[in-house]
């Protein structure tokens, strides 16, 4: 799943008239590149939420995306993209939880998710992370990485044997890059009933959270490059390098 819901208020005006996932990032949409690696990975079925100016996604993208005429999409040929519409269905995003319970029916029993607006050129997504984390017996595996200048205190530990820690003295950021399993979003992690008829909108940090505290979340640390393209000046800066 990747999320491209939100509204990009800190790269706005940029954002008034373009969702941030499509904004351009050296010469392709920038939610593009993970498209691409998920599909060099092996991953062909892709759901994406969308919410502001979520039409203009659908509208590049469509559901197999070569059938689009895109010279960029050309290989994306044996990818499948479905879309979970919170702006249409709702008017309004649902937040990380709200978002993924709202999609959960066209997801997997396992299943990878991040976002749209993180560019990470040389993360692989690989069957072989994917048997890791189903062999665990885990709820989630979070990649994490090195705190970036406007995140300087991290979001969790991370313990030498790879769990996740809620409290910590020394934190890692949570790079979005995350395997879960459906049942983190399902009671008793998740109050929000399956598919969320009502659109309820929910942060995601609660239940991993909860989840670490009862020793259910493991990590790694990712020190590729990875960039969380929030503000104009960081967009800039990709794209001058």
């Amino acid at each position: 799943m990747i999320l491209a819901a939100g509204r990009g208020q800190r790269m706005r005006p940029l954002t008034d008239t373009t969702p941030k996932p499509l904004l351009a990032v050296r010469g392709k949409p920038l939610m593009l590149w993970p498209m691409q690696a998920l599909a060099q990975g092996g991953f062909h079925r892709l759901v994406v939420n969308t919410a502001w100016l979520g039409e203009q996604i659908s509208d590049f993208f469509g559901t197999i995306p070569a059938s689009n005429g895109h010279k960029l999409l050309s290989n994306l040929t044996n990818v499948e993209v479905t879309y979970s519409h919170e702006g249409r269905d709702f008017g309004r995003a649902l937040e990380t939880a709200g978002g993924i319970v709202r999609a959960l029916p066209l997801l997997d029993e396992v299943f990878w998710v991040l976002a749209g607006d993180v560019y990470a050129p040389d993360f692989a997504f690989t069957p072989a992370a994917v048997d890791r984390f189903c062999a665990s017996g885990k709820l989630a595996h979070l990649w994490l990485v090195p705190n970036p200048p406007h995140n300087p205190k991290g979001d969790f530990g991370l313990s030498a044997d790879g769990q996740a820690l809620n409290q910590a003295d020394a934190r890692h950021t949570f790079s979005t890059i995350a395997l879960y399993r459906r049942a983190l979003f399902e009671a008793p992690w998740c109050a929000i009933p399956p598919g969320n008829p009502e659109g309820l909108a929910a942060p995601l940090a609660p239940l991993l959270r909860a989840a670490m505290d009862a020793g259910q979340v493991s990590a790694e640390l990712y020190t590729g490059a990875w960039t969380d393209v929030g503000t104009p000046e960081r967009l800039a800066e990709l794209n001058a390098t």
